[in-house]
């Protein structure tokens, strides 16, 4: 018996869960822990579409995934894995997930958000919800360019400027040396 199948209770199939949890937590940008005691079949069907493309929502057993997010690395957890546990496992933006869950919780108040962790930083529920409150990446990345494409005219227009006020300063000094000259 290996040392994965003895902690994950002796069975293979176990230590295979683990194994599969455990890649999971390596391959995803974040992961939020909810309970989602009370919830129905088709709420959570509901829930998994409103995550987004990137995210991954499931239910997990608590003992199996503490053992998977210990050997990716991640201990922050271990007190959160009590009770009816899913795991939202975000792969792309974690924004959008984070807003998925957010408004489904407001909307169904039995899906409780219990913590996470986002690029191997523990979250709490709340900052979970700030995250939430962000706007999007595509929005973030899109108001950077325009502020970048902005200074890039602004600096255009100081570079199209100087050369056309040093001919005007040039000709205006060109005169007064002309009005003074003659003038003598």
């Amino acid at each position: 018996m290996t040392r994965k199948e003895a902690d994950a209770g002796g069975r293979p199939d176990k230590a295979a869960a683990v194994a599969e949890l455990a890649d999971q937590f390596r391959s995803s940008n974040a992961a939020v822990l909810t309970e989602y005691r009370g919830l129905t079949v088709a709420q959570l069907k509901t829930l998994r579409r409103s995550l987004g493309e990137n995210a991954q929502y499931a239910v997990v057993k608590n003992t199996l995934t503490k053992i998977a997010a210990n050997e990716a690395g991640i201990t922050s957890l271990d007190d959160q894995f009590n009770g009816p546990t899913a795991v939202a496992f975000i792969t792309g933006d974690p924004v959008e997930s984070a807003k998925g869950l957010r408004d489904f919780a407001k909307e169904n108040p039995n899906l409780i958000i219990k913590g996470g962790v986002l690029d191997g930083k523990a979250l709490s529920a709340d900052e979970i919800k700030k995250l939430a409150d962000l706007e999007s990446r595509e929005v973030l990345l899109s108001k950077l360019a325009g502020a970048f494409k902005g200074k890039q005219s602004q600096t255009a227009s100081l570079l199209q400027a100087l050369p056309s006020k040093f001919v005007r300063t040039a000709e205006a000094l060109r005169v007064k040396l002309a009005e003074q000259g003659g003038a003598e």
